[in-house]
């Protein structure tokens, strides 16, 4: 059961080891905190910023703050995600918020926990003078003996000096998998490619999803070893299409 058990470790050591990607620098995560949410708590170990090459001067700033619960086995956080620009000067003290979304309870833990929140600004068209970014939340199982590894998405876009998400949670990639001595085991894996074509109407482009997924299970052989066998890899496209206020969602794709 070498190859998938080795994608799913692969991934879960990537939830754990790309955390300075994700950190905010010269404090300005901080500063906005508490500018916008004095009385809030800020989990500085997930707050997210990145520079948005596209756009000069402009910062994507996510603010992640844990809600006080009393139940031990869920955490939720709220975030507040924020479009900053900055001015010609560089001058971080004059740092100007253009755009934000505040989101209750938009995160939630349970039986996996995030390991980290990610700003994706890869080339998100969604019209000629509308542009997408990501917002992407690494999760991790908490459990040894059932092993999960998943990657989310959420997409935004900025528009009438208005932030807007369009695009809810959806789940791109995940690993998960269980076995033990008796060589009865079986592994999971789904990988997501996604991309944009014309939208119908002239409308916002759709998007299209891409799907593999992989499986394997343990069986033993002649020799009495134990090893994988791999089914067929299984594939599919999902098209979004955007209703004029969010693109749709199919529960299939949702975000577990």
């Amino acid at each position: 059961m070498q190859n998938l058990r080795q994608g799913l470790f692969a991934l879960c050591l990537l939830a754990l080891g790309t955390a300075a990607h994700a950190a905010c620098e010269s404090g300005v995560a901080e500063r906005m905190h508490a500018r916008l949410h004095p009385d809030r708590v800020l989990d500085e170990r997930l707050a997210a910023c990145k520079t948005w090459s596209a756009f000069p001067g402009r910062i994507v700033i996510v603010l992640p703050m844990p809600v006080p619960s009393t139940d031990p086995t869920t955490k939720l956080h709220d975030i507040e995600v924020l479009l900053v620009q900055r001015p010609d000067n560089g001058n971080s003290e004059r740092d100007t918020v253009i755009g934000r979304l505040f989101q209750p309870a938009a995160l939630e833990e349970d039986v996996a926990a995030i390991q980290e929140i990610l700003i994706d600004t890869a080339r998100y068209a969604l019209a000629p003078d509308v542009r997408a970014f990501g917002l992407r939340v690494r999760y991790r199982g908490t459990t040894r003996s059932d092993p999960f590894a998943s990657e989310t998405l959420r997409l935004y876009v900025l528009q009438g000096g208005k932030l807007r998400e369009v695009l809810e949670e959806i789940e791109l990639d995940s690993d998960s998998g269980g076995w033990n001595a008796d060589c009865t085991g079986r592994f999971k894996q789904l990988r997501t490619l996604l991309s944009t074509r014309p939208g119908r109407g002239g409308g916002f482009a759709d998007l299209v999803l891409e799907r593999t997924r992989m499986s394997s299970q343990g069986h033993w052989q002649d020799d009495g070893s134990c090893a994988e066998k791999a089914q067929p890899a299984q594939y599919g496209t999902v098209v979004l299409r955007y209703d004029g206020e969010r693109f749709r969602v199919p529960k299939a794709v949702r975000a577990p």
